[in-house]
């Protein structure tokens, strides 16, 4: 039965991340997810059931679309496998559990957002506020009112926190160093994580995207890197392993 619980939760994440990809591309344009119809972006070409089954569709056709022969982006596969892949570890870590809803619930928006700001550098407000409610309310329902309260102080100070950065990264540039949507996704970590983890994340998403940066400038200067994906990988191992950040100081300062 445990088998059959990680394959449902595998088959799902394909399927809703097949559909996230479609809600991160037409969301920020102001588009329906419905209409019009999934097709091929060159030739318009409306996608038939089959040519939209999840990963599967995209090897049979060897990443090309059936009509003009176009390629299609590697990324279409790639975000619903990690989708997938995603939803079983949440089920994994936390099994039938209110926990699973905010793991779920994170992992979506993190598809949306990835998405939405790797295409158009922007991230759509409701990608953050919606999330952040039902983590907000998950939290008060699970572990009571106090709780609550504290994880959305966390969410402020995060918030605050990445907003001085981006002052301090302005002055420094003398330009724009950071979207105002990762300082608003910070309040999200912020909700989930305490203070210590949350800090562990902007400084491990800063270390993660330092060799990118570097190489992707090299390749062109003017090029805008976002900064969404890497506060999202961070945040992803960060919860995932459930790092102890206070063990690993006490750790630290015993070796030494």
């Amino acid at each position: 039965m445990e088998v059959c619980y990680y394959i449902s939760f595998f088959l799902f994440g394909l399927c809703l991340g097949s559909f996230y990809n479609v809600c991160g591309l037409r969301i920020p344009k102001g588009e329906s997810v419905n209409k019009p119809r999934s097709h091929c972006p060159k030739c318009n070409h409306k996608l038939k059931w089959y040519e939209l089954i999840p990963i599967i569709s995209f090897i049979i056709q060897k990443g090309r679309c059936r009509e003009c022969h176009t390629k299609l982006s590697w990324f279409y596969p790639f975000s619903e496998l990690a989708t997938g892949i995603l939803f079983t570890v949440c089920y994994h870590s936390f099994g039938f559990s209110y926990d699973l809803i905010i793991a779920l619930t994170l992992v979506s928006t993190f598809i949306l957002v990835v998405v939405s700001d790797i295409t158009y550098l922007l991230i759509p407000d409701r990608f953050i506020i919606i999330p952040s409610l039902i983590v907000i309310i998950v939290n008060f329902i699970n572990k009571g009112y106090e709780y609550g309260l504290i994880q959305i102080a966390y969410g402020i100070l995060s918030f605050t926190f990445m907003y001085l950065i981006m002052l301090l990264g302005n002055k420094l540039f003398k330009k724009e160093s950071m979207g105002g949507a990762d300082i608003k996704l910070m309040f999200l970590v912020g909700v989930t994580l305490d203070p210590f983890l949350t800090i562990l994340v902007i400084f491990l998403a800063s270390f993660i995207a330092l060799p990118v940066s570097f190489f992707l400038l090299i390749k062109n200067k003017e090029h805008v890197i976002p900064f969404g994906p890497f506060i999202i990988a961070s945040f992803l191992i960060v919860y995932f392993t459930k790092l102890d950040i206070k063990e690993i100081f006490t750790n630290i300062l015993n070796f030494f």
